[in-house]
């Protein structure tokens, strides 16, 4: 049984947790973690500090997301300001 959902015997957690993934295609290049490129070198440089995650210890992880969410965060601003 699952912990998730121990009444469900049956369930396949697998394609929920893929299902935003587009499909690889070894013509696309990629960023770090597997990601496609967004088109926007600046969203693009922000999500390649997700690469330093692995290897680090738990609690360095929040710090690290932080900082990545407040560089996207930035973008967005940036890109609501000139659509003003």
């Amino acid at each position: 049984m699952d912990q998730e959902y121990p009444d469900r015997e049956d369930q396949d957690l697998d394609p929920e947790r893929t299902a935003g993934r587009a499909p690889a295609d070894p013509d696309t290049p990629t960023l770090a973690g597997g990601l496609p490129p967004t088109g926007d070198n600046r969203v693009d440089e922000a999500v390649a500090g997700l690469s330093r995650l692995p290897g680090r210890p738990a609690d360095e992880h929040v710090a690290v997301l932080e900082e990545v969410h407040g560089r996207l965060r930035d973008i967005l601003g940036e890109l609501n300001e000139g659509a003003s």
